[in-house]
């Protein structure tokens, strides 16, 4: 029997990506949009020779507190199992900090935020 799926994740960046699903969780993730408000997006340089291979780029979106409540960040929810929640876990450089955060539409959801910021939801 397939594990269920028990956690939302807000992906911003690569997560969204076909390749990056297949290579991380084995399959093509079914999300709907949905935003992070009080965000905007930067970017990092990755360093990690697997990742870049799954991206295709060395330079990943990054989403970081904004001071103007008018910003948001647009994205995708998926429903991922234990399992696939460890996998993109593994994925995420040391750059980001998994946290909980309140999506515009009210969802609650993992997301990958900036890890040099801290006080996220």
């Amino acid at each position: 029997m397939a594990e269920e799926a028990t956690h939302l994740l807000f992906s911003y960046g690569t997560l969204q990506q076909g390749e990056v699903q297949l290579a991380r969780f084995g399959r093509l993730l079914d999300g709907r949009s949905d935003a992070l408000p009080g965000h905007r997006l930067d970017h990092v340089r990755i360093t990690d020779p697997e990742v870049i291979a799954a991206s295709g780029s060395d330079l990943h979106p990054l989403v970081v507190v904004s001071t103007d409540p008018a910003d948001a960040v647009d994205g995708s929810v998926f429903a991922i199992t234990d399992a696939e929640l460890a996998a993109a876990d593994d994925y995420e450089a040391d750059d980001y900090v998994r946290a909980e955060v309140a999506l515009r539409s009210g969802t609650r959801a993992w997301a990958y935020l900036d890890a040099r910021q801290s006080g996220h939801e």
